[in-house]
Order: structure tokens, then sequence, then C-alpha cells
């Protein structure tokens, strides 16, 4: 198990480049398997979540060449169904969550998959069953073999059909979506998710010769063709490491500037961010923060404190929340931080108390963070990374705390962050791989 030990308190100053995003990554990799011809994606990020997928792909039977360090050509076009029965693929399978999403794609082209119960962040409770009820809807049939844990699906054939979503799952409908563009006839799908990079995933399989419209909003129609080409894509920037750094920036008091973020994609992100007090500017494509001494949380018009919650898109994304939650600990003014999705994402909050940090834990989805202005600094610490987001979240705390602190299970931070140390590193900050 991996650490970061990190000095604290000190400011940093300079350019930094957000990775390609890695929620967009698992989408777009998985839908090389939808078509024998090559698929060429670049801005990919070099992370563990991402290699393991690419490593599932090359096991499957996908050609995999890699023409620079960031990006790959995939070609899909002599697929072995038997690696579906072997203990590699369980392992990879179960490694990451966004394994999930070759269900739509082997269905649709070869009319079946298996797929061990993904594995992923311990964030409480991430039903499947937006995705499978989708592709039952377009003619699939599945069984869950409680057993061994394994989904079975398959099909005769998938039929376009009309159907309105229980909830706007991101990775359940890029699988329909995915699914629904080989299938035969017209598929409408109401309560769509709608995030960028599901814009994106739209956008490409439209390039490779689906037919699908109402790209960006909640209601997509997707004529079925018969097949799909191939193409070249690129990857928007990490929408999460930019929330991130820009949080990173207030804590420490830093001068930061995050290049080519791809602003328009951003929704309320930078906006959150402001509401908490911290200062930026748009230079062009990038997004400029200034050293702060202090930042202060607005307030609600009448005075009453501000509530940041997560929602589906255009609404505040949860992977953020974490890093909203702990920029609030050290500003000037009051917030109630509200995890609606997930019901143990906040559960990371004990490690920030003990730093010394002011925060009720109302229940597994709300707390209420008194800041402190920066007038009693928070206290480095041993910690251990829960998640992901999280796991940054203490990393930021930690930049920004006085004294010593190191972070267990950063293997957790390298699922989602690219060399994270090493380009904090080069910004002026004191953090060591143990």
């Amino acid at each position: 198990m991996a650490s970061f030990e990190v000095i604290g308190g000190k400011q940093l100053k300079g350019d930094i480049f957000p990775q390609g995003a890695k929620n967009e990554a698992l989408q777009i990799l998985c839908a090389v398997l939808l078509t024998p011809e090559p698929v060429t994606i670049s801005n990919l990020p070099d992370i563990v979540d991402v290699n393991k997928l690419i490593e599932l792909l090359q096991n499957l039977g996908v050609k995999v060449d890699r023409s620079a360090p960031d990006t790959y050509t995939f070609q899909a076009d002599d697929i072995n169904l038997e690696y579906l029965e072997t203990e590699s693929f369980v392992k990879l399978g179960r490694a990451i969550r966004g394994s999930v999403m070759i269900l739509g794609p082997m269905l649709a082209r070869f009319g079946q998959c298996k797929l061990p119960k993904p594995g992923g962040d311990k964030i409480g409770r991430r039903r499947m069953d937006t995705h499978f009820i989708g592709l039952e809807k377009l003619g699939a049939t599945f069984t869950y073999d409680t057993h061994d844990s394994f989904f079975h699906i398959e099909t005769n054939g998938l039929k376009g059909v009309y159907m309105l979503l229980d909830e706007a799952s991101v990775t359940g409908t890029a699988n329909i979506v995915m699914a629904a563009a080989l299938a035969e006839g017209t598929t409408t799908i109401y309560n769509a998710a709608c995030e960028p990079y599901l814009q994106q995933l739209c956008r490409m399989l439209n390039r490779m010769g689906a037919k699908i419209s109402g790209v960006g909003s909640n209601l997509l129609v997707i004529e079925g063709v018969e097949k799909l080409g191939g193409t070249e894509h690129r990857l928007l920037p990490d929408m999460i490491e930019i929330g991130s750094f820009i949080g990173m920036a207030g804590m420490t008091g830093s001068e930061i500037t995050i290049k080519d973020c791809q602003i328009p994609e951003l929704g309320l992100i930078p906006d959150t961010f402001r509401r908490l007090g911290i200062q930026m500017e748009y230079r062009g494509d990038d997004i400029y923060i200034p050293a702060q001494d202090h930042y202060e949380i607005d307030t609600y018009i009448d005075g009453s404190i501000l509530n940041v919650s997560d929602h589906t898109w255009p609404g505040f994304t949860p992977d953020l929340l974490s890093i909203a939650l702990v920029v609030a600990t050290q500003a000037k003014g009051t917030a109630l931080i509200h995890q609606k999705m997930f019901e143990s994402r906040l559960f990371f909050v004990d490690k920030l108390i003990e730093m010394g940090a002011q925060i009720i834990l109302c229940d597994p989805h709300r707390a209420t963070i008194i800041g402190q202005n920066k007038q009693v600094p928070l206290k480095g610490i041993r910690m251990s990374s829960p998640d992901i987001r999280a796991g940054v979240a203490l990393l930021i705390a930690a930049l920004s705390a006085e004294g010593h602190s190191v972070i267990d299970n950063v293997e957790q931070i390298d699922r989602g962050y690219q060399n994270i140390d090493g380009r904090l590193n080069a910004l002026g900050a004191e953090i060591r791989r143990l």
C-alpha cells in the first residue's frame, strides 16, 4: 500500500494542465467494441482505471496501438468471447465499475455478454437497474447468478422502443445509447443523462455513422443503423480535476492558472466555487485563480446559509462535493453540504474534524461546516483515502494544514488522478510517495 507524505502550509504557484476526463474515457473506450474498424482516441489519462479497462479490452481481443503517451488506436475486429469465461476477466471486470459499459456494445454487436458485479469506489449503493431495464426494453434478457455474482445477458435481436428512465444515470444512458445505435428501428430515451461526457459519446457515435438527435438534452432519439465505422476522438479535460485545482488554490492561498479548461463545458462548477468565496477570472480558455489571504462564503438573498448540493447535469457534480466541503472549512462563514446521491461519501469528515475542522455530520447525506476564516489552520495527521474524490479532498486539506500529514491507500487517488504528486510538486508542493 502506497502513501503520500505531505508537508503542508506551502503556497503554490504556476500553470497546471488538467488530464483528459476519466469519466468520458471509460465510456469512449467501451464504444470501440461497436465497430471492427480502427478508432483513435487522444487525451487519454494515464490512470489506473483507464489502464485496467484498456487491458480488459486488449485481453478481449481488441488490437491496441499506442502512438503517443495519451493517444491510442483500437480495433475490435477479432473479439474472443471465450475470454468472458476466464479468471482474468473476473478480476479486471470487478476492479473497475466502468466495465459495466461493455454490456451495450457487446450485446448490440455479438448478441451476448456476461459481467461480474463491478467494483469501484465504496461510496454507497450504486444500483444497476437502469442499465438492465433499458437493455431489456430493447429486447435483451438477463439473469443474475447469486453464487458467482455474475450478470448474464443475451438477445436474439435488439429493437428500438420508447423508454422513460427511472433515473438519469450517466453510465446507464451510455449503455443504452450504444446498444440502440445498432438496434433495429428508432429508440427514444426520455430522462436521459446529458452530461458533457455523454454528449461527447453521442457526437463520437454520430461520426461513426450513428443517427442520434437531441444531444445535450434529456430526450435522445436514436435511429438504429446496420453498422458503425471508425473515427478519431479527443477527450475533454477532466472537469473534476479542474474543480479540485480551483479548491486547492483557495485553500492554500495559491496563485494558479489552470490551462485549456474548455470552460463552456464546466457548467456550474466555477460559479459554485465562486459562491464559496474563491476568486477567479477567465483568460481565454484558462482559469486564473489569484492568491487569497481569505475567502468568504456567500449567503442567499435573505441572508440564510448557503446550501451546496449535488444534482444531475447541469447541476453541481457529486464528484466535487468533497472538495467543496474541504474548501468551506477554511472560509469565513457557514455552509450546508448536501450529498443527495450517495449515502457514504461524507464519511471522511472524521479525518477533517481530527485535523481541527468545525463540522457537524448531520446524517449520512448532510454536513454543516463552520468556516474558520484561516484563523485556525488545520493540523497534519495520518489518515487513509477511502475513495478517489475523498482522497483528493484529504490531500488538499493536508496541503493547507500546518505540519506533516501522511495519507495511506493513495492507490485510490491514482485511480482517478494522473501523477498528481508530481504535477503538484512542480507548483511548489512538498509531497513524497512512500
